[in-house]
């Protein structure tokens, strides 16, 4: 196992004499490799949960494991992406995917090899000089992931970086980093609110409820790879899309064979 997150529990202090619980029993193993997708209904603690993973962020209780080495002890290369693109404004796209190499202490031939391995990889040559502000939102959002990678990080986590793109982009960006998955063999941890998105990317899913937020499920994506934009149009994709649908809006399940009739389950999902 290389992920393993077991009984997490954050909680706040809040105004009343009880804390504020946001994450309660929060269990589940990704393996070395896998893409895999967090959704769950705003309020949830999914960017509180990667947070924590990432070490931005304390838990309050549970252990986390990479390799069996609860993170506490041992500090995981992670890398995180969120919605807002947080790119250094006075730095070119070259100088931003270099700053974290910089931090690591690597040298300046080194910094400029890895800045032109990502810039080509994302798709950004020719643009290394540019300033983030004259870049489209899609175009910025790359310089965010290369910079990411760059980093060289065991665990790449993604906090919605899609959200803010227009649909034809977001497409884009979704079929880019499936092949920069497939060219680094990282383990992605990917966070979102678009169901189609997070079955078109994941291995699995993992579905949250919330008050407090905690894992229900694990539901397995086992179309093929390599996958395109068709698949979306099949009946399998379009019976897990309402399955994640149902569950999420009103705790109902569809069955395997329809997409119409479903069945309520357990009223504390």
């Amino acid at each position: 196992m290389f992920l393993q997150v077991s009984n997490l529990h954050k909680s706040f202090n809040g105004r009343g004499e009880d804390p504020m619980v946001i994450l309660e029993d929060v269990t589940m193993h990704v393996k070395s490799g896998q893409l895999v997708s967090i959704v769950g209904p705003s309020g949830c603690g999914k960017t509180t949960l990667i947070e924590i993973i990432a070490g931005l962020q304390p838990c309050s209780g549970g252990e986390i494991t990479v390799n069996g080495v609860s993170i506490d002890r041992t500090p995981t290369k992670t890398a995180i992406v969120f919605q807002q693109y947080a790119l250094f404004p006075w730095l070119t796209v070259a100088k931003n995917i270099e700053y974290g190499p910089r931090i690591q202490g690597k040298t300046r031939s080194e910094r400029s090899e890895l800045s032109r391995t990502y810039i080509e990889m994302v798709g950004l040559a020719g643009f290394e000089k540019y300033y983030p502000h004259q870049l489209s939102g899609g175009m910025q959002q790359r310089v965010a992931l290369a910079r990411a990678l760059a980093n060289d990080p065991d665990i790449l986590l993604l906090d919605e970086p899609f959200a803010a793109l227009d649909a034809q982009t977001k497409e884009k960006c979704q079929q880019e980093l499936l092949w920069l998955w497939s060219e680094t063999g990282l383990t992605i941890l990917f966070v979102t609110h678009d169901i189609g998105e997070a079955l078109f990317l994941s291995d699995y899913v993992f579905l949250m409820s919330a008050n407090p937020g905690t894992v229900r499920e694990r539901l397995s994506v086992d179309f093929g790879r390599p996958r395109d934009s068709t698949i979306r149009l099949e009946h399998g994709f379009r019976v897990k899309e309402s399955h994640i649908r149902n569950f999420l809006n009103n705790g109902h399940y569809v069955t395997p064979h329809s997409v119409d009739r479903p069945r309520k389950v357990s009223s504390s999902w």
